[in-house]
């Protein structure tokens, strides 16, 4: 998910320097009998700040379980991991992007999970991959990010895949007139692109936002609210974070029929405490990635027992166990080791199925090719370093204004 900005300080330059050294050390990563002469380190980038705040407590949920499950299983190379983590807010917080990837970088990490955000992966990505740290984005998906750099990887699929399921689901609820209120973003311009030529190619037309944003910082919406009311559209979609909530009020506030909006993972979220009760009950929503199942939502609530929202949980867990086991595969923890063998633990040749760390690690002891599959459901990397397939959740808002899992729909990730 989720405006260009200074180069990170010279202890960041220094932090670097020192992974690419560690990095330039590791040898083939053919066997996985080798030895490591460090642990691995699992970092971690989540929003505990600013508008995204409210995914990072199941991210930081889902990297705390793999941590634990992975050192339960032995860890990687006969070696407990360890953990580097930060806060890096949101894109209008640029400098805690740095900061805190500055933070982890310093930790010499073996890889990066995270940020979740496209506009932060756009602000930090740099400064990371060039340090060769792969980095493993949960929730990332512009469509621009796709073969960004060999260091990126991202177990979410880009918005090709959300945009086309859920301009369907718009096209195919009857939706003539389609307005789209969308904020100035690299994950919102990207998705809106993708809903909108898909609504057109059935029929709907969209009947304001196909050129308009607003910026993220805005907090008046009144006289947006009044020109998509003039054009009289029968829904409304919002791509928005945070914002939604103010942007909503207006909407109610003016006579548009809140029963009627569609969403997106930026704001598919648990609206009960922000919202009279039924003001968006039949709306509809959409998140990237197989929902989260009752046995694995368990699992996070004893990590965390306030959860309440899941998204992007699976994807930041099995990023986690994909990274462990690539530098298992390997045989180092450098991050050119990990990068290298990342899409082959994920089966991008094929392999012996196996669904959790400790199962993946049995098998690549005895010598066998393996193929992850995880929480997520997403496929192998692709050439991109996408997901070749992965799940979209269809979620309805209930009473409650809270969004309630329907279905789901796979779809194939086009590679560039």
């Amino acid at each position: 998910m989720r405006k260009l900005h200074t180069t990170l300080m010279t202890a960041l330059a220094a932090g670097a320097a020192m992974v690419v050294a560690l990095a330039g050390c590791g040898g083939s990563s053919a066997s996985s009998s080798g030895s490591s002469s460090s642990s691995f380190v699992l970092g971690g980038l989540f929003p505990q700040t600013g508008s995204l705040a409210y995914l990072g407590p199941a991210e930081i949920a889902a990297y705390k379980l793999a941590t634990k499950d992975i050192n339960a299983a032995g860890g990687v190379l006969g070696k407990q991991i360890t953990t580097a983590m930060a806060d890096t807010s949101d894109a209008d917080h640029a400098e805690q992007n740095t900061s805190g990837a500055e933070s982890v970088l310093g930790k010499n990490p073996s890889v990066i999970i995270g940020p979740p955000s496209s506009s932060v992966v756009k602000n930090v990505y740099k400064e990371i991959t060039e340090a060769k740290v792969p980095m493993i984005s949960n929730g990332a998906t512009s469509t621009n990010f796709s073969g960004l750099s060999p260091y990126f990887f991202r177990t979410v699929p880009p918005d090709t895949v959300q945009g086309a399921v859920l301009g369907s689901v718009i096209a195919q609820d009857g939706v003539q007139k389609l307005a789209i209120a969308v904020f100035n973003d690299e994950y919102g311009t990207s998705l809106r692109d993708v809903v909108a030529k898909t609504v057109q190619a059935a029929g709907t037309k969209v009947v304001y936002g196909e050129k308009d944003t607003f910026d993220p910082t805005e907090t008046n919406f009144s006289s947006m609210v009044t020109a998509i009311k003039a054009t009289s559209p029968d829904a409304v979609l919002v791509i928005a974070f945070d914002q939604t909530k103010a942007l909503v009020k207006e909407l109610s506030a003016q006579g548009i029929d809140t029963h009627k909006l569609y969403m997106v993972d930026g704001n598919t979220a648990d609206y009960s405490s922000a919202f009279d009760a039924g003001l968006l009950k039949g709306t509809t929503g959409t998140i990237p990635g197989a929902h989260a199942s009752d046995t694995f939502q368990g699992r996070l609530k004893a990590i965390d027992g306030k959860l309440t929202d899941f998204t992007y949980a699976a994807e930041t867990y099995d990023a986690a166990v994909l990274a462990a086991l690539a530098a298992q595969k390997g045989g180092k923890t450098d991050g050119a080791t990990v990068q290298k063998d990342l899409a082959a633990v994920s089966g991008e040749q094929g392999g012996t199925s196996c669904t959790s760390y400790q199962a993946c690690l049995t098998l690549l002891k005895s010598g066998k090719s393996i193929a992850y599959s995880g929480q997520s459901g997403v496929g192998p990397f692709n050439s991109d370093n996408d997901p070749s397939t992965a799940n979209i959740g269809v979620y309805k808002f209930n009473e409650s204004n809270k969004p309630i899992f329907d279905h789901a729909q796979k779809g194939t990730v086009p590679k560039k």
